[in-house]
């Protein structure tokens, strides 16, 4: 009966109809799914297509049966990326909704607020969209609770250190948010720059919320930098970019994942083309799994461009590998029964974002490699690969290490 049904998924169409959720016949209790996002405030772009992107997987499920006949319904929960707030909805999705599993935060400090409720109650967190490198390394991964399906910082900064010396370039400039988020990623840039001996040509700091930073850039250009990596969130993301071309400042600029924002986009007037920012997956042609899963989301969403393609197609990975885990599970559904699963898959996965043969393990519970990130860009208004010739180069899995660093 399993196999069966597991086969039926396996072989889904994208195409769905419509991404409401079907309502649980009165015999049939639904497997309930917890989703923390931000919906609202400057996080909202990453939320909004986190949750895009798991109700099209839970729309596909669902049509072709669901779990044993049993539909997934999600119990969305906007965390308006505030900490208290994303920690009150861990209490009560885990404690009072008992759900089976929760997928979601796309800020590293909601995240870390929240982490010790899964831990403790032994229930299964997926973290699809935040990428501080604290997040899977609170606790052992034979005894952690805590999944994630996107790049941590620590891949992030190395990713963008290589690139850097790829270029020639060794005057690098650092331009980071004050929150924790910018703390954790300085320290890992940091950490990175002295792994290539490199030190940082000049370092300048800002709060989230800012509007202006033309100041700080000229501070940053007057140090002799030859290229610049700002560290922040989407909307900061915007404003550095902006302030780079208001001050006619003509280095290179490379930024994390949030700088592939749409906010990130707005906020800038469109200034970011031409930077370069780290990414899982970016719209490819030549990947029918790409495209299919990009056709779906806009029959849910017209959005242009897509408010993140990653935390949309890793919300959409992590439901499938979660669902994946429930099917393989022998003695039942409990935290403990994922758990093992997770880290026990009997069957490869074909993603959006890679082919996982093994997205996790006992000992490794980040399911993104370092050899697994591309160099990604703006251009004219859409996101794609930096390096043109990677695009076709991306027909060829870049399937996950065995071993990740730590």
């Amino acid at each position: 009966m399993k196999r069966a049904l597991f086969a039926a998924l396996v072989t889904a169409v994208f195409s769905v109809p419509a991404l409401a959720q079907a309502p649980a016949q009165p015999s049939v209790q639904p497997i309930r799914i917890g989703l923390i996002v931000p919906l609202t405030g400057g996080s909202a772009d990453m939320g909004n297509s986190a949750r895009i992107g798991a109700q099209v997987a839970i729309a596909e499920i669902n049509q072709v049966g669901g779990y044993l006949g049993r539909p997934l319904e999600l119990l969305i929960r906007d965390d308006q990326a505030d900490n208290d707030t994303g920690l009150k909805w861990a209490q009560e999705l885990v404690l009072k909704d008992k759900v089976t599993a929760t997928i979601g935060f796309c800020n590293t400090g909601v995240a870390m607020k929240a982490l010790d409720v899964f831990q403790k109650n032994q229930s299964v967190l997926i973290v699809t969209c935040a990428t501080g490198t604290a997040i899977t390394a609170k606790y052992p991964a034979a005894d952690s609770y805590i999944f994630r399906t996107s790049p941590r910082d620590q891949l992030q900064t190395q990713f963008l250190v290589d690139e850097i010396v790829k270029r020639g370039l060794s005057k690098v400039a650092l331009l980071v948010d004050d929150s924790g988020y910018g703390e954790a990623g300085l320290k890992d840039l940091q950490g990175a720059l002295a792994r290539a001996g490199l030190k940082p040509a000049g370092v300048a700091r800002f709060k989230v919320g800012v509007k202006n930073l033309e100041a700080e850039m000229k501070q940053l250009q007057a140090s002799g930098a030859d290229s610049l990596i700002g560290w922040t969130v989407g909307p900061e993301e915007g404003v550095i970019s902006a302030a780079r071309a208001a001050v006619g400042w003509k280095v290179p600029q490379l930024g994390p994942w949030g700088l592939s924002h749409a906010s990130a986009f707005v906020a800038s007037g469109g200034k970011v083309d031409g930077t370069a920012m780290v990414q899982t997956v970016l719209p490819n042609v030549f990947l029918e799994r790409n495209s299919a899963f990009l056709r779906a989301y806009g029959k849910a969403s017209k959005e242009t461009p897509i408010g993140s393609m990653m935390s949309a197609a890793q919300s959409y990975d992590s439901v499938h590998l979660l669902l994946r885990a429930m099917f393989d599970s022998k003695t039942g559904l409990s935290g403990k029964d994922l758990k093992k699963a997770l880290e026990n898959p009997s069957n490869t996965y074909r993603g959006v974002v890679s082919t996982y043969e093994r997205a996790f393990s006992p000992t490794d519970h980040d399911a993104i490699s370092g050899n697994m990130l591309w160099l990604g860009t703006w251009r004219n208004g859409e996101r794609g690969y930096y390096y043109k010739d990677d695009e076709r180069k991306a027909s060829i899995i870049r399937r996950k290490e065995s071993t990740a660093a730590k």
